[in-house]
């Protein structure tokens, strides 16, 4: 009996560390399920300011696995970008202005077009942010963006472009951080 105890602990042990993978100093899971779809984990890095400041750690998920930053950008499939935020300095200020110059990069400074979208997502870093939040930034094919605070939904923003110029954020020609754009993509 103690054998078979001692082996089913150690089945639990193994299945619940594959379950999952660690990003510096947080754990993201290798999958999740948004919009009714199972999602895999593409990849993973960390967003560091000045080379030293870790400010989250983020994750890729896809339907299936891609280096192809071009094709997921612009795949009208479910998929995810889940940021756990790891610094005091990751305000709801900074986030916002973060993402403000984020969608300028992505979209080469032409954000007229998507400005009330831009807007209303930025509102979505308005309450409090502290470490150890987590948001999940999905795009659900037929629904639009659909962005979680800490499992809770904030809104959704539909359409296709919005979508492209959003995970061009991290996955463009001028990301966020060129590091963690490689380790979404799992290179």
């Amino acid at each position: 009996m103690k054998k078979l105890l001692l082996l089913l602990v150690v089945a639990f042990t193994v299945n619940a560390t594959v379950a999952q993978t660690e990003v510096g100093a947080v754990t993201l899971p290798n999958s999740v399920n948004f919009g009714g779809e199972e999602l895999i984990l593409n990849g993973a890095g960390i967003r560091k300011k000045a080379f030293v400041l870790k400010l989250y750690s983020g994750g890729l998920y896809l339907k299936q696995k891609s280096s192809n930053a071009a094709r997921i950008i612009n795949a009208d499939e479910n998929m995810a970008i889940k940021l756990h935020i790891t610094s005091s300095f990751v305000s709801s200020d900074a986030m916002s202005e973060a993402v403000r110059e984020g969608f300028d990069a992505s979209m080469n400074g032409n954000t007229a077009s998507l400005s009330s979208h831009i807007d209303k997502f930025i509102t979505f870093f308005s309450d409090e942010i502290v470490e150890d939040n987590v948001f999940d930034i999905t795009y659900q094919s037929g629904k639009g963006v659909v962005a979680y605070k800490d499992g809770k939904e904030l809104g959704t923003i539909p359409g296709m472009d919005f979508k492209k110029a959003l995970f061009g954020i991290w996955l463009g020609n001028d990301p966020a951080d060129s590091k963690l754009k490689k380790g979404m993509l799992g290179k």
